[in-house]
């Protein structure tokens, strides 16, 4: 039997970025490293993508880090404007804040969260199936949807979909 979902849970990884190497020669901060323009063309397409997958986002939460940010606007232009919501945490925030987090939040609807690897994929990875487990991994553009059917804890969540960033941007249109 099929329950609807309590809450849902979509996570995307920031898309393609500067080098990090290459940005630290600026002298500027690695927080402030922004999107390339190939970063960016892709993610509008993945964002298209996405809109094909899902209709409305109840909440556009990012890390604070630039390619974040940038990342979460161009999915806040897909979805006619979404406001978003800057979140410290989702810059390296430990498995245990960020699920005191999504507690909070997770009765809005359908929170995005756009981040970072290696903890995207190490929340995903504890929702899924508990604390031993640490096994997704995200590539820049791409994006997963968890939801929860009775509560939000460690390997309750239901693994709706994992897709690539070329899946995405299939989805919208191109490869």
């Amino acid at each position: 039997m099929h329950y609807p979902p309590t809450a849902r849970l979509l996570l995307v990884r920031h898309a393609i970025a500067e080098e990090r190497d290459h940005f630290a020669r600026t002298g500027q901060s690695d927080d402030d490293r922004p999107l390339t323009d190939k970063g960016r063309r892709r993610m509008r397409l993945a964002a298209k993508g996405l809109r094909a997958l899902i209709e409305e986002i109840d909440l556009l939460t990012t890390s604070p880090l630039v390619r974040a940010a940038e990342t979460a606007e161009i999915l806040s232009e897909e979805f006619g404007g979404t406001s978003m919501e800057e979140v410290e945490l989702l810059a390296m925030g430990p498995a245990d804040a960020f699920l005191s987090w999504y507690r909070t939040v997770a009765e809005t609807g359908l929170v995005v969260v756009v981040g970072h690897e290696p903890y995207l994929g190490e929340w995903a990875s504890w929702l899924l199936a508990g604390p031993a487990a640490d096994f997704m991994v995200f590539k820049k553009g791409g994006a997963c949807l968890l939801e929860f059917h009775d509560r939000v804890d460690p390997g309750k969540a239901v693994l709706h979909w994992h897709l690539a960033p070329s899946h995405l941007r299939a989805l919208g249109g191109r490869a």
